[in-house]
């Protein structure tokens, strides 16, 4: 049976989100904000699957953007309820439940108001386990479909008269740009619902138990918090059957904010390990250069208190740990599987990555 959401699961939904964050996914604040307003407004539920109908329409709950707090970003909890609203009357059919794109610091929680205020449910499936930078690559499968697909997003900055409403139609692959530009108009960061699908469909091609996990982590690192950030950190890598790849003191950070919207560059650590950047942390190449890890796998930075660091919280002579937790310790969606997701990322950072990423994953 489902499982309402209360207040003791958000700070949980947040922290385990912000692992899974791989530096990106949004700010704790606006996912407690997001959080705390659902379980005071109503009662989130949390669903599998399995509960729901096979014809059941099943939407991406998500937010678009950059979130190396570089713009003046404004977003509220009533756009995610909007967006989904508008999606719904686009749709001409109710909506049952909303996953999500990927797991964040806030991401993780997208669901949860639109659930409590409309009453969807909010599905335990997610288009990432961690958090990416192209909506393509938590699209569970439909970047590279001809579909016709809608697409909603609500928000931006009030005072700056940035406020956008969206609804755009179209091939997922050609809309979804339109709501990255809509992000970088409305100050960098935008609520968006998104491509209602069939739950039989979703059950097929989504990562099942997303929110479950991030849940699970959650409430170890809190049982952990009052010890040391040692046994906080141990207790991440622990739960996400990860290890700790490398540490070291951050000498060199060049990353930089660029007009689709996106944080591109890399962090050069004391130890010769090089994190690559594009919203979150993409690959690792070693001291010798060697590739020591590759998205989806989870990639994420904790401080030595073991808090997991975004890529904007980052400043050159701080001390790191780099989690790392291979694709094969977790569910992996169809998007990620998808060679068609990988270009254009390709592309934008300079590096490979659909080589590593796709080793192994027809075995």
């Amino acid at each position: 049976m489902g499982r309402i959401l209360t207040e003791k699961d958000v700070e949980a939904a947040v922290l385990g989100g912000s692992v899974y964050a791989a530096g990106g996914g949004g700010w704790a604040d606006h996912g407690r904000q997001l959080g705390y307003a659902a379980v005071s407004v109503g009662k989130p539920e949390l669903v599998s699957i399995e509960e729901l109908d096979d014809n059941a329409w099943v939407a991406t709950a998500a937010a678009i953007g950059a979130p190396a707090s570089t713009t003046p970003w404004e977003m509220q909890g009533i756009d995610y309820i909007k967006a989904a609203q508008l999606l719904q009357e686009a749709l001409g059919e109710k909506l049952s439940g909303l996953m999500i794109g990927q797991n964040g610091k806030s991401s993780t929680l997208n669901g949860w108001l639109p659930s409590a205020v409309l009453g969807t449910k909010v599905v335990d499936a997610v288009g990432d386990i961690r958090a990416h930078p192209t909506g393509d690559m938590g699209s569970i499968g439909m970047a590279g479909s001809s579909e016709q697909m809608i697409q909603t997003a609500v928000g931006g900055n009030r005072a700056e008269n940035r406020y956008i409403e969206l609804v755009v139609r179209g091939a997922t692959a050609k809309i979804s740009p339109v709501l990255r530009t809509a992000a970088d108009q409305s100050g960098g960061f935008i609520a968006s619902c998104r491509n209602p699908l069939r739950a039989s469909y979703v059950r097929r091609h989504a990562a099942l138990g997303g929110i479950s996990l991030a849940l699970k982590l959650g409430e170890a690192i809190i049982a952990a918090q009052a010890k040391d950030g040692t046994a906080i950190i141990d207790t991440i890598a622990k739960t996400t059957n990860g290890t700790i790849l490398c540490e070291g003191t951050i000498l060199k950070k060049a990353v930089l904010y660029t007009k689709d919207a996106f944080d591109i560059g890399a962090v050069t650590l004391s130890s010769g390990d090089v994190l690559h950047v594009m919203n979150e942390y993409m690959a690792v190449d070693g001291r010798d250069g060697e590739r020591t890890a590759t998205f989806p796998d989870v990639i994420t930075t904790l401080s030595a208190e073991g808090e997991p660091l975004s890529v904007g919280q980052l400043r050159e002579g701080m001390q790191i740990f780099v989690l790392h937790v291979p694709k094969s310790k977790i569910p992996l969606s169809a998007s990620v599987l998808d060679p068609t997701v990988y270009p254009y990322v390709e592309k934008q950072m300079g590096i490979e990555i659909a080589r590593y990423a796709l080793d192994g994953a027809n075995a």
